[in-house]
């Protein structure tokens, strides 16, 4: 990557820049966007959140980036341009065009979807999603949170969608850790919380304020879909959550029960399941004491779904995450009729898809079951892989017959 080249008359943004080590810009060299706070040398008089100019040591300038003055990931590039406010505001409303536009290429059968997927659409702190007439947002860093920036944010969004809502969730944690100040959920444009969204024919209720991530888990739609080409008799759906897969098996299987641990998912589990004019059993319960229980008993099914929560969040729990994902998979393919359907997944970005695969490979040695593998899954293609970025990548979908 070549110095930006700054036009006659162009002033960085605000006349402030970030000075980097050689580590950080190896880093930045290997087309990561990001620079830890411990490979910052200098960033006197850079106030926080705002848009700047990264040099390296050297004197070379590496382009714009969004500053955090609190977050351990202190730099994420933006351009590798030297930008004013004009051109950075520019640059943001084209990104958001550009990410508009790719959803419109790659998304098939659904009116619910991510629209905007952070550093992958090139706007770091970004996270917007789609669900039919409501757009549900969130914002996790410093520089997405001015009033400017908001404010250009809901004009590109309501100018390409006109919705009926554009709502914010708020994550307190991430705020406390970016310094923002309090802030409540809420709608930032229209008068609509809810609705109603449709993925692979699927309805689904959304509440603006209710349900983790922006409401549903969208980065599983085109694994619901793999899930049903397969799934087939009797089905037990292992962290239902609020049905995503458990209502995708209803029309192929005999019958399917869904296990979760939170009673407000179960209920709108159910409320999902009769908008589809179906019917089925939902169990409140830990899915491990369940399970367990299960295989005690000798209840045996034909197909299983294992989709549980992030067990990983930092790389120091990978170890225990692992051992939970092979308590849950061991006992699964113990309940597993033969040439049944295993679905297993992990949305813990630390767990690597090696260490997943090696890990199901242990429990079915020591389940003894022969374990083929028809498809490795990702997350949906709203969601796109930056290559350079592992981070970007982070769920794991395993589609398995078990003999």
């Amino acid at each position: 990557m070549r110095p930006p080249q700054k036009a006659p008359g162009q002033s960085p943004a605000a006349e402030k820049y970030i000075v980097i080590s050689a580590r950080g810009a190896k880093r930045l060299r290997s087309g990561h966007p990001w620079v830890y706070r411990s490979d910052i040398v200098s960033a006197e008089g850079v106030p926080p959140g705002v848009w700047a100019e990264v040099r390296e040591v050297s004197g070379r300038s590496w382009g714009t980036a969004l500053y955090s003055s609190s977050s351990q990931i202190a730099v994420r590039m933006l351009s590798a341009e030297t930008l004013s406010d004009e051109q950075g505001q520019a640059l943001l409303r084209q990104r958001i065009r550009e990410a508009v536009e790719l959803r419109r290429r790659v998304v098939r059968n659904a009116d619910a979807y991510r629209v905007i997927f952070s550093e992958a659409d090139f706007l770091p702190g970004l996270i917007v999603d789609r669900y039919n007439d409501v757009l549900s947002l969130q914002i996790l860093t410093q520089a997405m949170d001015t009033d400017r920036v908001r404010q250009i944010i809901v004009d590109e969004l309501v100018r390409h969608f006109s919705p009926a809502g554009v709502v914010e969730r708020v994550e307190e944690h991430i705020r406390e850790l970016e310094q923002l100040p309090p802030r409540l959920p809420g709608l930032l444009h229209g008068q609509r919380l809810e609705t109603v969204f449709s993925i692979n024919g699927v309805r689904f209720r959304f509440s603006g304020l209710e349900g983790q991530k922006t409401g549903a888990f969208l980065d599983q739609r085109e694994n619901y879909a793999a899930a049903a080409r397969y799934a087939w008799g009797q089905a037990l759906d292992v962290f239902c959550y609020q049905g995503g897969f458990a209502l995708h098996l209803l029309p192929v299987c005999d019958a399917v029960t869904g296990v979760d641990s939170s009673r407000a998912a179960l209920e709108a589990a159910e409320q999902n399941a009769a908008l589809n004019g179906r019917e089925m059993e939902w169990i409140e319960a830990n899915a491990f004491d369940l399970l367990k229980d299960y295989a005690g008993a000798g209840r045996k099914f034909d197909t299983i779904v294992l989709d549980p929560p992030a067990f990983a969040k930092t790389r120091r729990n990978v170890p225990a995450a692992l051992r939970g994902y092979k308590e849950l998979n061991l006992r699964a393919l113990k309940m597993l009729r033969s040439k049944g359907l295993l679905v297993t997944c992990s949305c813990s970005y630390h767990v690597s898809e090696a260490d997943f695969l090696q890990m199901l490979a242990s429990a079915a040695l020591d389940a003894g079951r022969q374990v083929r593998i028809i498809e490795r899954r990702s997350q949906a293609r709203d969601h796109p892989i930056l290559l350079t970025m592992p981070e970007s990548q982070y769920l794991k979908c395993v589609v398995a017959i078990v003999s």
